[in-house]
């Protein structure tokens, strides 16, 4: 799947974490490492799918479809209480070209904890 991002900082974020060898480990400073860890191995595991289709019927990360404002949008687990946030870059939202989506937007990670409709943003 190819992975594009809402904006220069998520960008910036998440092509450093990929950097291996000249990474400045600017995830790291913004949400510590074990969170890191869980989300790279979490953008690794979504960029093996080649189209949005098969990540959402994998029922991989546990994904689900937001409401309200973000009706657009998907959380995909990253652990228990932390959740990326996601877009399938089509200007079809119908059921058939979402699952011929090879593109996903990037929007970032938020804490999930609780029942309220807040998010929480760590990235950006």
């Amino acid at each position: 799947m190819i992975v594009e991002f809402c904006d220069k900082k998520v960008q910036r974020l998440f092509e450093d974490l990929n950097d291996t060898r000249n990474s400045r480990n600017m995830m790291t400073q913004e949400v510590g490492t074990e969170l890191t860890r869980a989300i790279k191995k979490r953008l690794d595991q979504i960029v093996a799918f080649e189209y949005f289709g098969e990540l959402q019927s994998s029922g991989f990360g546990k994904m689900e479809s937001l409401a309200g404002d973000m009706h657009d949008d998907y959380s995909i687990r990253v652990t228990a209480n932390y959740r990326l946030i996601v877009s399938p870059k089509s200007s079809n939202r119908s059921a058939e070209a979402l699952k011929r989506c090879d593109t996903l937007i990037i929007k970032g990670v938020v804490d999930y904890h609780g029942k309220t409709n807040k998010l929480n943003w760590l990235i950006p």
